[in-house]
């Protein structure tokens, strides 16, 4: 599709919108929402999952490892972690996200939905 072409559709759309009521561009908005899960356009790239990053955070971990820097995937959360280790002793001299955030994290998603209670 061409710039004069989305142009033109963009003008038709603004004038559709103008005839609306503020309420009636609300409910069109809301109306058009994607659902929970689905995906916004045919062109989005979803996230990879953990089993996707397994190979290539293995690879990274080849060539990393002699400069003391590791990469791994948390096993709950799917969340990657990064280290810096002492090559020598192999003592962890720095990880990110820290290991107190990544508990506090896991403790956050058990306790996901208890927040909001239910009585008036």
């Amino acid at each position: 599709m061409n710039s004069t072409s989305i142009d033109a559709i963009n003008r038709v759309q603004t004038a559709q919108l103008n005839t609306l009521s503020p309420r009636q561009r609300l409910d069109d908005v809301l109306e058009n929402l994607p659902t929970p899960g689905s995906q916004l356009s045919e062109n989005q790239q979803t996230e990879p999952s953990a089993g996707e990053l397994v190979e290539p955070i293995q690879r990274i971990n080849e060539v990393m490892r002699e400069r003391g820097i590791e990469f791994e995937i948390s096993e709950n959360s799917s969340q990657i972690i990064a280290r810096v280790v002492d090559r020598d002793s192999g003592d962890v001299i720095r990880q990110i996200p820290a290991e107190e955030v990544i508990r506090i994290a896991e403790q956050l998603q058990d306790m996901r939905g208890r927040f909001v209670s239910l009585e008036a």
